[in-house]
């Protein structure tokens, strides 16, 4: 609990100490509040009914005292409340930056990894409650001197009385510790369900499309529903211990004050304290309680931040993996180069074993084997984003681009997704654009400022696949990597798009996955993988007669593309069914 509380506060400590130091011009002002009610009491009210009157400099007097001290008190309250929520504000900030710069710095084999949603929950959910405790803390730690001061003032006032509160005063400490510890592993069990909760929520809303086509609605609601009855669960529990924990908090001290209003009259009776020491006693007291049961609210929030601030650490405490673009051989030209690569999944399963494939500067590779042959891995490698197990990995750090067979959009402007915030003269933009065939954008609503929505919702598969392109060529890449990355256009647009490439980006190394014999035929030179290594290095004429797994490949492509046309046409000439029944 200690090395929380100081963890956190350390990030802020001026703040923090402001909190405190507000809290604590609060607590002696209540003290002092009491002391002035003695006064109102003895000096003014009783008086009165005994003499019928009471000076007017008197009440004056008492009157500016106690309007003193209550200005003070607000005074305090304000400063308190005003750098207790900055405090814990400012330290959320913190912390999320924390994660969000850990996740940042971790490489892409870390991030395939991690579960997006509990990313998300780490840095937003979990970052609140870690703080949560700070804000009622500064006015907790300024209870403990209004304890004693108070405590002094009780013993001082009527040591019979003093006795009967004081020994409150541990029975309150030994009820909160008791549910401190018991309620801990509840918040525990609670947040890791709340992460899960999130990953799972997420993850639906990124499939939501798979999940309708194939009618699993109900499927995905009920494993949502069971994944929210575990948290559900687990949040029950913790809001019974905590209703039975603060039914006790008010049950006692009332108790207390019966207590004390009771003796104290007779203590009064027998002439042993005024009046008005009774009703400041009873007055402190009062006061009192609300503190005291501060001090439980902030113990009671402590598993919670405990819980939030561990699972924090959990991911700041992940050391820092090996970028695998550092481990790539930076090629002083546009060159490309695997040298006896190795790689395997999970060291499990092997992709590439041994492959070696050299391919110069300005050239345009396509790469060809069958599904699994590891093609999208080659790619991976040379773009950096995965190292190899085994051998070398030649390419121009930095300068090559790879443009995924799923382009990622952001929910921005098509401009900004061209970009990514990088300055990009208008020219340039239009150049790359031309080069990917995706002057459409300019005829969007809103031309280049047109905002896509989230993952690009608003466009179309093609759409997409050309934007994408065109922000991997606004780069100037010196090595271009594509990964399918045509698949959603027709024949003509790909050529298209592969000839002003060819054209208009001469020195660029392009190296390309392909499945389509019309892109594989556009291409100078193709690698044939099999079998996690190159089979054949050389042209589309030359592999179709000297390679009869290659020329097999080839026309199952092109059988399943004619089926494929096939049944376009046949769907086409389908009657409307719908213009019938009218």
């Amino acid at each position: 609990m200690v090395w929380l509380v100081r963890t956190l506060v350390r990030r802020h400590r001026l703040l923090f100490v402001a909190a405190v130091s507000g809290a604590t011009v609060y607590a002696t002002c209540t003290v002092l509040s009491s002391v002035m009610i003695s006064l109102v009491t003895d000096r003014i009210i009783v008086p009165r009914f005994e003499q019928g009157h009471v000076r007017s400099a008197t009440v004056l007097g008492v009157l500016a005292l106690l309007l003193a001290v209550a200005v003070v008190r607000a005074a305090g309250v304000v400063a308190r409340r005003t750098f207790a929520a900055r405090t814990a504000w400012r330290v959320a900030e913190d912390i999320t930056g924390d994660v969000v710069d850990r996740v940042v710095a971790q490489p892409v084999p870390w991030q395939r990894k991690q579960s997006t949603g509990d990313v998300i929950t780490r840095a937003g959910v979990d970052a609140e409650a870690a703080t949560m405790v700070l804000h009622p803390l500064p006015f907790a730690s300024s209870v403990v001197f209004l304890v004693i001061i108070s405590t002094i003032w009780l013993l001082v006032t009527d040591w019979v009385l003093g006795l009967i509160a004081v020994a409150l005063f541990p029975l309150l400490i030994t009820l909160n510790v008791v549910y401190q510890r018991r309620v801990d592993q509840y918040y525990d069990e609670a947040q890791r369900h709340l992460g899960d909760l999130s990953s799972a929520v997420h993850e639906s809303f990124e499939g939501v499309t798979v999940v309708k086509s194939f009618g699993a609605e109900r499927r995905e609601t009920e494993r949502l529903s069971e994944i929210a009855a575990r948290l559900r669960g687990a949040r029950l529990r913790v809001v019974d211990m905590r209703s039975l924990f603060e039914s006790l908090l008010e049950l006692i001290p009332n108790l207390a004050n019966i207590t004390l209003l009771v003796a104290g009259a007779y203590r009064v009776r027998s002439g042993q304290m005024s009046l008005g020491e009774l009703t400041s006693f009873i007055y402190l007291f009062t006061l009192l309680v609300f503190p005291l049961r501060l001090i439980g609210f902030a113990l009671s929030e402590m598993p919670h931040s405990m819980s939030g601030y561990r699972r924090i650490t959990e991911l700041l405490d992940q050391p820092l993996e090996a970028d695998p673009g550092q481990a790539v051989v930076d090629s002083a030209d546009a060159s490309l180069a695997l040298r006896n690569v190795g790689y395997s999944h999970d060291g499990q399963r092997t992709v590439l074993d041994g492959l070696n494939a050299h391919i110069p500067a300005g050239r345009s590779v396509a790469v060809v084997g069958a599904t699994g042959a590891g093609k999208t891995t080659i790619l991976h490698l040379l773009g950096g984003l995965i190292g190899p197990e085994e051998g070398e990995v030649v390419a121009p750090r930095q300068q090559a681009k790879l443009v995924f067979q799923e382009p990622f959009l952001l929910a921005g402007s098509v401009r900004d997704n061209i970009t990514l915030g990088r300055s990009i003269s208008d020219d340039e933009l239009r150049t790359a654009i031309e080069i990917a065939e995706a002057t459409f954008c300019y005829e969007l609503p809103s031309g280049l400022d047109t905002i896509v929505g989230e993952r690009g919702v608003g466009l179309s598969g093609g759409q997409r696949q050309r934007i994408a392109l065109a922000r991997a060529i606004a780069q100037r890449p010196k090595a271009l990597l594509l990964d399918d990355t045509t698949s959603a256009l027709d024949p003509t647009t790909e050529a298209k798009v592969l000839q002003n490439i060819a054209t208009r980006l001469q020195g660029t190394t392009v190296v390309a996955v392909a499945s389509r014999p019309s892109t594989i035929a556009l291409a100078d030179d193709v690698l044939y993988v099999t079998g996690g290594r190159v089979q054949a290095h050389g042209s589309h004429g030359d592999l179709l007669a000297s390679e009869p797994g290659y020329r097999r490949l080839i026309e199952a492509f092109e059988h399943d593309r004619a089926s494929m046309l096939n049944a376009d046409d046949h769907n086409d000439a389908q009657p409307d069914q719908g213009a019938g029944d009218e």
